[in-house]
């Protein structure tokens, strides 16, 4: 069974212990741009238990996804993808 979405750890990873299905907030953040950033703050609040300890790694996500949400502002709506 795949770990819960904040379960996720670099050395668990590094490891290699592979999950079974990636987590659809992965996948999500993935399409962001921003995966990076959400594991490196997911990685500090793992390490501090305490994610007021991580305001660096919570900028650098919130940045991210800041850019990415007026990019797509200026792009315009998403539209759906015709079904075949």
């Amino acid at each position: 069974m795949a770990k819960a979405g904040h379960a996720w750890s670099r050395a668990a990873a590094e490891r290699g212990e592979a999950e079974e299905d990636e987590d659809p907030l992965d996948a999500m953040i993935a399409r962001t741009g921003c995966l990076e950033q959400h594991r490196q703050l997911q990685e500090c609040i793992a390490e501090r238990q305490d994610w007021r300890h991580c305001q660096e790694q919570l900028r650098a996500f919130g940045a991210c996804m800041a850019q990415r949400q007026q990019q797509q502002q200026q792009r315009g709506p998403i539209r759906a993808r015709p079904t075949d």
